[in-house]
């Protein structure tokens, strides 16, 4: 009796201090801390801590003691004191938002920390329901309901429109909300209903809705609208041209699009149901024109396309393989017809020619391939013809010269004609040697070395016929002989000369004698220059003679 009497005259001598209310949210479900006086280090002087609220005290903690739970209610088992003199509360709940006060008695001072608990509870899912079938454009529509429940406090729900937020603006977009308690938990659900008036340009448009960080699947929706206008394509693989498929598609923008159409083909009308298409098959250049397409019940909505059928005709004479003489003439023909305007080109052999070939004269070379090309835009045609030119083999040259040793000659034989001439020697050799056969032409070399003087024969032949020509060959020696010969009859001929000047020299002076006799003027000068003149002469003559048996 005596110790409690002097606690109550302590506690009545002590100061009482009420510091400002700190607030503390915690998590639904959580353990929650409550720190006191705002989780300032305990006094020094510390002789009691204890924690309580409204309807009671929970539980007191002595200096250097445990903790002491004095609640007898909900709290008994879900309260507790940390080491630094924070109340936990285990499973927290709605119910659980009060405030809670912590009381420290130290030295002659008691002062007591106020704290407001608030639970929050974030929403459990958000969802669209009541989903609209479709949207009309222009019409105010129910689009859907947005909910999300368990939430506190009550959740609030944005619309999305692309990931756009949507505000109400009162008449293209009305947001409704409202929210429901449970009873037994205090959670809240919100629900949102949101009435749009869809454009043409929600069509593949979005939408969802969330609360706080939770989005909501997104949801699209049907726009329909009525058609305004529509468009004629043409689909073709390729350049429209003759014998092709020509699919003509009509395409309206409503939505949904209309199902069934007229096509005007050239002033006549096919009605298609169930397709937006109609192929023309097999086009001709008579197709070209006008092409229309309409809405079955709206004939003055169209559209309408011109089409152009490309064609290009082409014919080459002559074709195939055309077999023609050395020295004729080949007359080439094309003939071109087309829509528009064509580039030709002339190959041979695959080698581009400059201009288009021409045959006044044929010649082994013009023997070949031709292929020319005419295109028009996108458009090819081709045609060709092979060339042969034929001939009876002639020989054109044959020629010898001496080897490089001296003992051998080599003879070369140059001839052309087509098909292909063979050749042939009147003698045998050695390094037979035979040119490429190329435009008709063919060179062949034969090494021989004679013994005895030869006239040696070369032919050529071929189907058509053969053509020779011969060399004389001597041998070596034959060919020393050969070079006296030329030297000696070099030496007669310049004697012969000399004679023919020195007789018609003689001749001269004599005529000249006689027309002095008879004019009567002295000869006796001119008689001792004549024969002074016929000594120097025979003294020549006799001169060039020792020299030709030299």
């Amino acid at each position: 009796m005596h110790f409690s009497g002097c606690l109550c005259a302590l506690l009545v001598a002590l100061v009482y201090q009420v510091s400002g209310m700190d607030t503390v949210i915690g998590l639904y479900g959580e353990t929650i801390e409550v720190p006191c006086n705002n989780g300032a280090p305990k006094p020094k002087d510390l002789f009691m801590t204890k924690w309580k609220y409204d309807d009671g005290d929970l539980l007191t903690q002595l200096k250097d003691q445990d903790a002491s739970v004095i609640a007898t209610d909900k709290y008994k088992d879900r309260v507790s004191m940390a080491e630094n003199s924070s109340l936990l509360i285990a499973a927290a709940t709605l119910k659980d938002e009060k405030t809670f006060t912590c009381m420290v008695v130290a030295g002659a001072d008691i002062s007591e920390y106020p704290v407001k608990l608030l639970i929050h509870k974030a929403p459990t899912g958000v969802e669209i329901t009541a989903l609209a079938t479709e949207l009309e454009i222009g019409k105010p529509t129910q689009l859907g309901q947005c909910s999300t429940s368990d939430a506190n406090p009550a959740a609030s729900i944005t619309w999305f429109k692309n990931k756009k937020p949507l505000v109400a603006d009162g008449k293209g977009i009305i947001i409704s909300s409202k929210v429901k308690v449970d009873e037994v938990t205090g959670l809240t659900t919100t629900s949102s209903i949101l009435q749009y008036t869809a454009e043409k340009g929600d069509t593949a448009a979005l939408f969802t809705c969330g609360a706080l960080n939770t989005l909501s699947s997104p949801v699209s929706f049907t726009v329909t609208y009525p058609t305004e206008r529509i468009s004629l394509h043409v689909i073709s693989k390729g350049p429209l041209m003759e014998g092709a498929n020509v699919t003509l598609k009509c395409k309206a923008d409503g939505n949904p699009p209309p199902t069934s159409f007229n096509f005007h083909i050239l002033g006549k009308v096919v009605k298609v149901e169930n397709s937006d298409s109609y192929t023309v098959t097999d086009v001709t250049r008579e197709s070209t024109g006008e092409y229309k397409c309409s809405i079955i019940d709206n004939a003055k909505m169209e559209d309408s396309k011109n089409i152009t059928i490309n064609y290009l005709d082409m014919s080459l004479s002559p074709s195939g393989k055309v077999m023609k003489s050395f020295g004729e003439a080949l007359a080439l023909t094309l003939q071109t017809h087309a829509s528009g305007e064509l580039k030709v080109s002339w190959t041979k052999d695959n080698g581009k020619l400059d201009s288009r070939p021409t045959f006044d004269k044929l010649t082994y070379s013009d023997s070949g391939k031709y292929e020319v090309v005419v295109t028009m835009g996108a458009l090819i045609k081709k045609a060709s013809f092979e060339l042969v030119v034929e001939g009876v083999p002639v020989i054109r040259r044959v020629a010898k010269r001496r080897g490089e040793d001296g003992q051998h000659k080599v003879l070369t034989c140059e001839a052309e004609g087509s098909p292909k001439p063979t050749v042939a020697w009147s003698v045998n050799g050695t390094s037979a040697d035979e040119s490429p056969y190329v435009n008709g032409k063919i060179t062949h070399k034969l090494t021989i070395v004679p013994t005895v003087n030869l006239t040696v024969v070369c032919t050529v032949s071929n189907e058509l016929g053969q053509d020779t020509r011969t060399i004389n060959v001597s041998t070596y020696s034959s060919d020393e002989g050969d070079t006296t010969k030329l030297v000696v009859g070099v030496i007669v001929g310049l004697l012969l000369a000399t004679v023919v000047v020195g007789l018609a020299y003689w001749l001269y002076m004599k005529k000249s004698k006689q027309g002095s006799w008879k004019t009567g003027e002295k000869e006796d000068g001119s008689t001792e220059e004549s024969k002074k003149l016929e000594e120097k002469i025979e003294e020549k003559l006799e001169e060039n003679s020792q020299k030709v048996e030299v």
